[in-house]
């Protein structure tokens, strides 16, 4: 009993550091779609619109794991490496809602995003990556 409680302790740690790995690489990945250092624009310049699109990545990155765990395998081994496949498909799967979006839509949508203003497009756009994470837990399920 006490093993099986250990055991389950431990694979949450493990999962749990995926999940924090796969939301750091969405970080990145918003970082890369958008023009200057997300750092400097939401902790310093306060930019709600990149503010809105990593928070929408956060939030379907953390689903995505979140669906993965849930309908793990039975195997340790085979549920990490779903978790780890899932959550990557996500994150190219928002990348390219994303590009997707931008392609649709007048001027850059990255350059939006930067803006200082609010601008409605922020909140398209983060619809579109969460959406866009949905398909993918859809897809795990």
């Amino acid at each position: 009993m006490l093993g099986d409680l250990l055991n389950g302790a431990w694979q949450s740690i493990v999962f749990g550091v995926v999940g924090v790995g796969l939301m750091a690489a969405g970080f990145l990945l918003v970082d890369l779609l958008t023009p200057g250092k997300l750092r400097e624009l939401i902790w310093t310049r306060r930019n709600g619109n990149a503010a809105l699109l990593l928070a929408a990545n956060q939030l379907g990155i953390a689903g995505i794991v979140f669906t993965a765990v849930l309908t793990s395998y039975s195997s340790f081994a085979k549920g990490l490496a779903s978790t780890v496949i899932f959550g990557l498909v996500g994150l190219l799967v928002m990348a390219l809602a994303f590009l997707v979006l931008d392609l649709l839509t007048p001027g850059k949508l990255g350059d939006v995003i930067a803006a200082d203003e609010p601008h409605p497009a922020a909140r398209v756009s983060a619809a579109t990556h969460f959406g866009a994470a949905l398909i993918v837990c859809a897809c795990i399920a």
